[in-house]
């Protein structure tokens, strides 16, 4: 498989196979990012639109100072942050069906938990959706960063380079969203 210089050597000088092959490449962890950050079918396709027009409008502009799947996933946090919420509301399979094969697949328990006495049976379709809600409140930082940790399964130094921002401030909107998310679902999961 071609490396990632070369294709976008490649695509920069007007290769558009070469251009598809990195979007084939990343599409689909494109896809999961947005979708995790949406939680909505409809939304994460035009997040994923929006990201590759980006990236080929872009690709002359990159300069390779930074590895391109960096560049790309920064592209990706910056378009979900900045996109708009549609007024109308859609109906949304829950985040865990999304992408059965994707091995970073995100439990609730694990990050809510922290002490609290649950158990995972009663995290049900109700609960999922009810942790959705509460994670839409967030503010957008804190959900990027919830997102990209514990939906997407990154290291807080890669998503530290995603969001352009410190590890340490990464691990603040960390504790911060788990904090808050405990304190609004601490009703539902104590028993």
């Amino acid at each position: 498989m071609q490396d990632d210089i070369q294709l976008v050597n490649e695509a920069q000088k007007g290769d558009k196979i070469a251009f598809e092959k990195l979007v084939m490449k990343y599409d689909r962890l494109v896809l999961n990012i947005a979708y995790g950050y949406k939680n909505n079918k409809d939304d994460a396709d035009d997040i994923y639109q929006e990201v590759f027009m980006r990236v080929y409008r872009g690709l002359k502009n990159f300069q390779s100072k930074s590895k391109f799947s960096t560049w790309l996933y920064r592209i990706t946090v910056n378009v979900c942050i900045e996109f708009k919420r549609k007024a109308k509301t859609h109906s949304h399979e829950p985040l865990n069906n999304f992408d059965e094969e994707n091995e970073n697949s995100f439990s609730y328990a694990e990050v809510i938990d922290s002490g609290m006495n649950t158990d995972q049976s009663t995290l049900d379709g109700e609960t999922a959706d009810l942790i959705q809600t509460e994670l839409d409140k967030l503010p957008k930082q804190l959900k990027m960063a919830f997102t990209l940790k514990y939906y997407q399964g990154f290291k807080i130094k890669e998503i530290s380079e995603m969001m352009n921002c410190t590890e340490g401030t990464i691990k603040s909107y960390l504790f911060t969203s788990s904090r808050k998310l405990r304190e609004k679902l601490k009703p539902i999961l104590e028993f």
